[in-house]
């Protein structure tokens, strides 16, 4: 463990280096909206320094930190639930070719049916409680999961395991060494997508079902006609989106994915 967070650390300075192209890109997108920006009217599309002020605002009077952290918990929970959930059935249903064929159809009944639906039939049932987002979140986000471990368990190199049987490898390594890695690699990308579902959809259910979070900020500045404020919000989200991926995602999967690299 400890030698696992000093590659972590040790290796920061260069992950943080590495990412000087997403910052560019960051940059190269706030430039693009400050010119479009200056085209029209602010009521229509105010300029980044106009939104972040309003977000400021905000942050002054005490509403933020509370709608944020609102919003990220009915995202995480849902999430988690899916990424749990999602992962652990796609894995046992990987291991069965009967089981992955009858679960492929339901996965995209699942995938092609609207998350709005969802919504709709979490209010019914739920009504204006956390269930409603949290339910909306889990039900988008859980086939993309599953899928991701149900294709990650059946192409499994059959060389590899049979070479894990044939030298009785001890189950624990062969799930860090062999089966570990490739499965993660299916995973993560996964995993990544899914954060990014879970904010939009958890914002989404909000703006229909809540009386707070980011969503019910939105609903109030949308029928304010305040525009800042609501480009503010959608900033902070992303923001947040942001930190949690690069800040603690795309380390991680560094970290696991260090089997890649080529030996030295």
């Amino acid at each position: 463990m400890l030698r696992a967070l000093w590659r972590v650390f040790s290796g920061l300075p260069a992950y943080l280096w590495s990412g000087w192209g997403a910052g560019a890109s960051l940059l190269l997108l706030l430039a693009t909206w400050e010119a479009v920006a200056a085209l029209y009217d602010p009521l229509i599309l105010p300029d980044p320094l106009t939104a972040f002020a309003a977000l400021g605002a905000q942050v002054q009077q005490g509403a933020a930190g509370p709608a944020l952290w609102a919003t990220a918990r009915r995202a995480f929970m849902g999430l988690a639930l899916a990424l749990g959930v999602g992962s652990v059935l796609g894995l046992l249903a990987g291991l069965s070719v009967t089981a992955s064929v009858l679960s492929r159809p339901l996965v995209t009944v699942l995938l092609g049916t609207p998350p709005i639906a969802w919504l709709v039939l979490a209010m019914l049932w739920f009504g204006m409680s956390d269930g409603t987002p949290v339910f909306t979140v889990f039900i988008a986000c859980f086939p993309v999961v599953f899928a991701s471990a149900l294709q990650g368990t059946r192409t499994l190199d059959l060389q590899l395991r049979d070479m894990a049987r044939a030298y009785r490898l001890p189950l624990g390594m062969a799930l860090r060494e062999v089966y570990g890695p490739h499965v993660l690699s299916y995973l993560f990308p996964a995993w990544v997508t899914a954060l990014g579902s879970a904010w939009k959809v958890a914002v989404m259910a909000e703006l229909l079902a809540s009386t707070d979070g980011v969503g019910a900020a939105l609903a109030a500045s949308r029928s304010q006609l305040d525009t800042a404020t609501t480009l503010g919000w959608i900033s902070a989200v992303v923001g947040c989106l942001l930190v949690v991926e690069y800040g603690f995602l795309e380390p991680l999967k560094r970290e696991v994915e260090r089997w890649r690299e080529a030996p030295r």
